[in-house]
């Protein structure tokens, strides 16, 4: 298990993220990251759980109209 320590940043708190982190999920400077609060705690993502709403709800709806959307491709 990696960690961090919450650091003081001017008059803000901030943390460092382990390199082997950084390199896993291709992060940058200036990419934004998202924190979600579970029962387990929080969860520090690069994925928007919206984008993830959006792309269940997409899978829903192209596998209950597949054929139509077919229909429409062409």
């Amino acid at each position: 298990m990696l960690k961090t320590t919450v650091r003081r940043v001017g008059n803000s708190l901030g943390i460092t993220l382990p390199k082997t982190i950084v390199d896993n999920y291709h992060l940058n400077e200036g990419d934004e990251l998202h924190f979600v609060e579970t029962d387990e705690g929080v969860v520090l993502t690069p994925f928007s759980p919206n984008f993830a709403k959006w792309a269940k709800s997409y899978e829903r709806t192209n596998r209950k109209y597949k054929n139509t959307l077919k229909a429409l491709a062409k």
